[in-house]
């Protein structure tokens, strides 16, 4: 067995020993979200930006609006893309290049959350049916990885989006011009809160810290709505979650996200 291998053992079972005497390595409750802060405007040059710290993970969300040609079978709906990306800076184990499958996932995540919660109306942003549509473009920077990035992003994008300014556009000659100086709010009709739980062993917390993901059997991320419906969810890791198990953890996703959305709320 290797060194690495060794200090993963010694750690879990040590996370395994506090969490069968119900606590944590941190003193969360098992329930409980890391503190949850969040900047907005953070980026001057966007339409709308926002930097979510949930515990000492930090992610950095940029948004971008400009005219695009719609998909051929939504020429009646506006374009939304999330991406995301883990720079260097962010942890030991991030590289340059081509993104991995995890920054993969996270991107789609991140995505799909937003995306099926319909958290804008996006009929609401057509210029011209099957001609021209308003495109707005979310792309993640994570700047500090301490675990679970997915509700980190989730956070910024949301909050960024929320808060963005969409610059006002005319179809001229067929073609989409915009009118300097004058913006419209984005069309929310909800707010998507995602969050993420790990199981270890049988216990199953809220909100994972690095060490806790780095152990974990099994993850799920479970997505709602502003009333409480879930709208979206991810799976991962090798075990699995019995019905009774999903259940829990789908009643904590909506106590949890209950908090979160207000703090999402305040910052606008």
């Amino acid at each position: 067995m290797s060194d690495g291998l060794i200090i993963d053992q010694l750690k879990r079972n040590q996370i395994l020993d506090l969490l069968k005497e119900g606590k944590r390595v941190d003193g969360r409750e098992f329930d409980e979200s890391r503190q949850l802060t969040i900047d907005l405007n953070v980026i001057p040059k966007a339409e709308g930006s926002a930097r979510a710290r949930l515990g000492d993970t930090e992610v950095v969300a940029g948004v971008k609006i400009q005219p695009e040609r719609p998909f051929p079978d939504t020429g009646d709906k506006g374009m939304l893309i999330c991406t995301a990306e883990i720079l260097p800076i962010a942890h030991p184990s991030a590289e340059t290049g081509p993104p991995t499958p995890d920054v993969v996932e996270l991107a789609r995540v991140t995505d799909r959350g937003i995306r099926e919660s319909g958290m804008l109306d996006m009929k609401q942003l057509v210029l011209e049916k099957d001609k021209s549509v308003i495109g707005i473009f979310c792309d993640n920077a994570v700047t500090d990885h301490d675990g679970n990035l997915f509700d980190a992003c989730s956070y910024a994008s949301t909050a960024a989006i929320n808060s963005c300014k969409i610059p006002k556009y005319e179809m001229q000659d067929d073609a989409p011009v915009k009118v300097e100086e004058q913006f419209t709010e984005p069309p929310v009709t909800t707010l998507p809160v995602s969050v993420t739980m790990a199981k270890i062993g049988e216990h199953i917390v809220v909100d994972p810290t690095i060490d806790e993901w780095s152990i974990m059997d099994a993850r799920i991320t479970i997505t709602t709505n502003s009333d409480g419906n879930v709208v979206a969810l991810q799976k991962g890791g090798h075990d699995g979650f019995t019905a009774e198990e999903l259940i829990k953890c789908s009643e904590m996703s909506i106590k949890a996200g209950a908090k979160i959305r207000e703090i999402i709320k305040q910052s606008k």
